[in-house]
C-alpha cells in the first residue's frame, strides 16, 4: 500500500476465520474479507449469513466515511454481556467500499480473538505520522484563525494547495442563542470570500431546510456522498442539482461533531473533471477531527460572549469574559440610573392566561429595552417585572449632561412605545398596561458580589437605592417619569435654569434616607422624538 496517499483495499481472506469472545464464536465464516485502509490496523469484514441475528440488537448510532458511506451500528450480546455499537456494516458503500457490502465487522470489545484456519495474513505496520503541508498547517497555523470565516478560507486555501479541487465549502455551526438556531458559512474559490448567514428557530420547520444534506447529518442519519457526474442521483436534494448547474462534479456532506456530542456539518464541492478522488477524501478525512476542534473553539467563545451580552449585557458581558470575575472586584464610578416598574403587575399575572402574561412581560421588555441600548445604556438586572439600567460617566467634561439626557430620551421613548401599544393591554377588554420610570444620577460600585459559588455583576450603593425608591412616586403622583434634583441639574446647561417641559413635584422623604429629596417629572414632549429621530419599530 502506498504509503504517501489515503488509500483503501480490500481482499479475501483465505480459510475460515472466527471471532471469538471470551474463547466462544460470535462469527465464523470461509468468506471473510480485509479491508486495509491507510494507518489504520486492518479490519475483517464477515458476511452477514455468518453471525447469529438473534445476538444483533439494532442501533442508532451511524458514523461516516467520505469513501465506504454511512455505517449502520448494531449491540452485540456476548457471554459477558451486550457491547453497545459492537459491529458495524456498510449497507449501501460507495464505490471504492462495494466489496464490503452488507458484511459485518466487530469492535476489539467483541472480536477479543481471531482464530485463522490457514495462517493470517501478513499484517501491515506503517507510520503513525505522515508528514504534508496540509496536515502541518493543521497543527500548526489553523490555531492562528480568529475568527471562523477565516478559518474557513484559511481551510479552502490550503485544500486547493494540497491538490483538491474543492470550489466551494460549508460550514453550518449550531449555536447558543435565544434567537438564532446557527450559522452557515461559505467559501467559493472563484470569489475567495467566505460570507455568514445566521437563521433563526424558524429554519428548523422550514420544509427547504428538512428535505436538505444538513438536516440529513444533523439528525445523526450519517453523511452524504454524492458524485454529480452521473445520470442518477442516490441523494437528491435540491442543493445537489443547484451545485451541478454551476459545474460541480462531486459532492460531499460530513458530520463535524463537538466534544459534547453536537453534530454540526461540513459540506465540500469540487470541480476537477473525475471529483473527489479516494486520496483526496483521505487527506480531508484526517483532518476533520481537528479541524472541528478548532471550529468548537470558536463557537464556544462566540456562544460564550452571546450569552454574556444577553443575560449580562453588552458592557458587563466584555468585562466577565476578559477576566474581572472575582468576588468583591469592582470599581466606584458615575452613572445615570434608570429604573422602570410596571403597574398593576400583580392583577395582570392573576386576570391574565400564564401564557398571555408572559407575551405581555416579553413585549414590555423589547419597548423599554431597545431604547435604552440604542442610546448607550446598559440593562444590569431584571428585578420581577422592574428593570434597572445604567448610562455610566466618562471623564469627559460633557458627558455627564449627555448620559443625562440620552437617559431621559430612552425613557421617554420607552414610554411613547408603550402608550401607544400596551394602553389597552392584549385585548380590547384586557386590563390598562402601564409603567413608571424613575432617573437619577450618582456615584455607584460596579462589580461582582455574592457568594464564593454564585455571583452577580450589578451596581450597589445609596444611589441605586435612591432610584429604586423613587419610581413608587409615579403612581403616588400619576407622573410616568420622575426624576431627582441631581438628575434635573446634570440636564441643564448652565447649572441654573430648568429644562422644558420639567418641574418639581415637591420634596419626598424615602426610606433609609433622613433627608428629603426634591423630585422633578417629566411633561410631555413629542417634538423631542421627532427631533432626536429615533425609529421607534411597530411591535407585533
Amino acid at each position: 500500500m502506498n504509503n504517501n496517499k489515503y488509500s483503501i483495499e480490500i481482499g479475501d481472506v483465505e480459510g475460515e476465520v472466527k471471532v471469538l469472545h471470551g474463547g466462544r464464536p460470535v462469527a465464523s465464516s470461509e468468506r471473510v474479507r480485509v479491508l486495509r485502509e491507510t494507518r489504520l490496523a486492518d479490519c475483517y469484514y464477515f458476511p452477514s449469513d455468518a453471525v447469529d441475528p438473534e445476538i444483533l440488537v439494532p442501533s442508532d448510532q451511524k458514523t461516516f466515511c467520505p469513501f465506504k458511506g454511512t455505517a449502520s451500528y448494531w449491540h452485540v450480546k456476548t457471554a459477558s454481556g451486550l457491547k453497545e455499537n459492537g459491529a458495524w456494516s456498510y449497507q449501501r458503500p460507495l464505490t471504492e467500499a462495494q466489496g464490503i457490502g452488507g458484511y459485518l465487522a466487530f469492535t476489539e470489545e467483541v472480536a477479543e480473538e481471531y482464530d485463522f484456519a490457514v495462517s493470517p495474513p501478513e499484517i501491515r505496520i506503517e507510520e503513525a505520522h505522515i508528514s504534508s503541508p496540509l496536515s502541518d498547517w493543521v497543527l500548526r497555523g489553523a490555531g492562528n484563525c480568529k475568527t471562523r470565516r477565516e478559518l474557513v478560507r484559511m481551510l479552502g486555501h490550503k485544500l486547493v494547495e494540497a491538490g483538491i479541487g474543492v470550489s466551494r465549502i460549508s460550514v453550518v455551526l449550531w449555536s447558543l442563542h435565544p434567537e438564532i438556531a446557527g450559522a452557515n458559512i461559505v467559501w467559493k474559490r472563484d470569489t475567495d470570500e467566505a460570507s455568514l448567514a445566521e437563521a433563526s428557530y424558524d429554519l428548523l420547520d422550514d420544509p427547504e431546510f428538512v428535505n436538505s444534506p444538513i438536516y440529513y447529518v444533523s439528525m445523526a442519519k450519517g453523511g452524504v456522498r454524492q458524485p454529480l457526474n452521473v445520470d442518477a442521483f442516490e441523494f437528491d436534494y435540491p442543493i445537489i442539482h443547484e451545485l451541478k448547474a454551476a459545474g460541480a462534479t462531486d459532492y460531499v456532506a460530513m458530520p463535524l461533531p463537538f466534544s459534547d456530542g453536537q453534530i454540526n456539518v461540513i459540506t465540500l464541492a469540487s470541480d476537477s473533471k473525475d471529483g473527489f478522488s479516494t486520496a483526496d477524501l483521505g487527506q480531508i478525512f484526517e483532518i476533520v477531527g481537528t479541524i472541528g476542534r478548532y471550529f468548537e473553539v470558536l463557537t464556544l467563545r462566540k456562544n460564550t460572549k452571546t450569552l454574556l451580552d444577553t443575560y449580562l449585557g453588552r458592557r458587563t458581558g466584555k468585562r466577565v469574559l476578559n477576566g474581572d470575575i472575582r468576588r468583591g472586584h469592582g470599581e466606584d464610578i458615575q452613572a445615570v440610573i434608570l429604573f422602570s416598574d410596571l403597574r398593576n403587575s400583580t392583577r395582570l399575572a392573576e386576570e391574565l392566561p400564564r401564557d398571555d402574561y408572559l407575551k405581555m412581560l416579553n413585549r414590555y421588555y423589547d419597548m423599554v429595552l431597545a431604547p435604552i441600548s440604542e442610546n448607550g445604556g446598559e440593562v444590569l438586572k431584571f428585578i420581577g417585572d422592574a428593570v434597572l439600567a445604567v448610562f455610566p460617566i466618562s471623564d469627559l467634561a460633557d458627558d455627564r449632561a449627555e448620559q443625562a439626557e440620552l437617559a431621559l430620551r430612552s425613557a421617554r421613548q420607552a414610554m411613547k412605545v408603550v402608550e401607544e401599544n400596551l394602553e389597552k393591554g392584549l385585548s380590547d377588554d384586557g386590563p390598562p398596561i402601564d409603567m413608571g420610570i424613575a432617573l437619577h444620577i450618582g456615584d455607584v460600585t460596579y462589580g461582582n458580589i455574592g457568594s464564593h459559588d454564585r455571583l452577580d455583576f450589578t451596581v450597589i450603593g445609596p444611589a441605586v437605592n435612591l432610584a429604586t425608591r423613587m419610581e413608587g412616586l409615579c403612581k403616588a403622583t400619576g407622573n410616568k417619569i420622575i426624576m431627582s434634583r441631581d438628575f434635573v441639574h446634570a440636564l441643564a446647561s448652565d447649572g441654573d435654569s430648568l429644562p422644558q417641559n420639567i418641574f418639581s413635584i415637591g420634596s419626598h422623604r424615602f426610606d433609609g434616607f433622613e433627608s428629603s429629596q426634591e423630585i422633578f417629572a417629566a411633561g410631555s414632549r413629542d417634538a423631542d422624538f421627532e427631533a432626536s429621530g429615533a425609529q421607534i419599530s411597530p411591535v407585533s
